[in-house]
């Protein structure tokens, strides 16, 4: 049985696996699950993390161990390690400012950080806070059209320089998880709210002094009355544009003249047509397991898509990327770069800033002893031949 480090000192976290499970004891149960879950029978979900062990590494002999070069460069700037933190909506559920914490963690080490729409904290007060911050912002299309225009020129104002459309949740997944905790929607059941006073230090990390915190991007296009977590939560869920096509795609493009690339992609078709349209990127995504269940895993998406955009555009992946040897596959399969979820979030959970850091601490040392051990120097000499398909069960 594997058993994790339970204490409080973070340099004696050695995997996001142990993260993870300090995460789990420090929250409740709904938050958990909110953080965790996947949709329906969770069958994308698992296919995100059995991907990457279906996958071996072939190694070369007597290759000097010196330090190797983990350096990528994406949109004319050289990252220290191939990825960034990836957007993800309402993560003051795990730590008041949670979003500061991770946008600071990845600052501090040379990395891109992408600030959800459905954010806590805004696009003025992250910059505010988090100094020098290489700041994406990933946009939900909004039927509003003003809305959109005011969201896009807010983020242009703040020094934003690339825009991430997500397009694989115009209508949310099957979470059953999230009825279960709920008896109606925002509502917890009570036995959802008796859990939640068995967790003090997360009430106190959370709650404390203000209560949930609202969607800070959204909360200048309510009325005063409804500027609450109530109220943004339901705004979002009526201003999705589940119209949402290729031709409003082209009007995006046409508005934003900064870099724009399409999240949700996970087949090569659709990498064709966003080529066409002058996008400068995609990002092979299934929304984490919590849209379709039973989609392609994110890993062997990018597999089949990365022939299709070589040489043509960046291409970016997400979902389950739990090892620096996960990275290190991606990237063989043809990734520029890979966006962090659930990592850093287990970090930020257990202890913001200082725990998301501990996360890409963890994966840049195991990016490196994976590429020392395969006697790999540079990141740029990862191919395919790098890798190995496993037998599958």
């Amino acid at each position: 049985m594997r058993r994790f480090y339970t204490g409080s000192d973070l340099n004696r976290v050695h995997s996001i696996a142990e993260l993870a499970d300090m995460a789990r004891r420090r929250v409740p149960g709904f938050v958990w699950e909110y953080l965790s879950g996947g949709a329906e029978a969770e069958l994308t979900l698992k296919d995100n993390l059995d991907a990457f062990s279906a996958y071996g590494l072939h190694a070369r002999a007597m290759v000097p161990c010196h330090a190797p070069d983990t350096s990528r460069a994406l949109f004319g700037k050289v990252l220290p390690m191939p990825m960034l933190i990836g957007p993800t909506g309402y993560n003051g559920l795990l730590h008041r400012d949670a979003d500061i914490h991770l946008a600071r963690a990845a600052t501090a080490r040379g990395l891109p950080f992408s600030l959800s729409t459905a954010s806590n904290t805004s696009l003025e007060d992250l910059v505010a806070a988090a100094s020098g911050v290489d700041l994406w912002f990933q946009l939900y299309a909004m039927r509003d059209p003003a809305v959109q225009k005011s969201l896009l020129q807010r983020a242009a104002a703040v020094g934003c320089r690339t825009l991430v459309l997500t397009c694989d949740a115009m209508v949310l997944g099957n979470r059953e998880w999230d009825r279960r905790s709920f008896a109606r929607p925002r509502q917890l059941t009570w036995r959802s709210k008796f859990d939640v006073v068995r967790h003090p230090r997360w009430l106190k990390q959370v709650m404390w002094p203000s209560g949930l915190p609202g969607m800070g991007n959204l909360e200048a296009y309510l009325p005063t009355s409804e500027r609450n977590p109530l109220g943004s939560m339901a705004f979002i869920g009526k201003q999705m544009d589940t119209l949402l096509d290729w031709d409003m795609l082209a009007r995006l493009r046409d508005q934003w003249g900064e870099r724009l690339l399409l999240k949700g992609v996970l087949h090569a078709a659709d990498v064709e047509r966003a080529v066409a349209l002058g996008l400068d990127g995609v990002v092979v995504s299934n929304h984490g397991g919590r849209q379709l269940d039973g989609a392609l895993s994110s890993l062997d998406a990018l597999a089949a898509i990365a022939p299709q955009a070589k040489g043509k555009f960046s291409l970016l992946v997400d979902g389950g990327i739990r090892r620096g040897s996960d990275i290190v596959k991606a990237l063989a399969l043809g990734a520029d770069a890979v966006l962090l979820g659930r990592s850093t979030l287990y970090g930020v959970a257990v202890a913001g800033e200082d725990g998301a850091g501990r996360a890409l601490d963890v994966l840049t040392q195991e990016l490196a002893r994976t590429m020392n051990l395969m006697g790999c120097t540079h990141l740029n000499h990862l191919d395919g031949d790098s890798v190995f398909e496993r037998r599958r069960a």
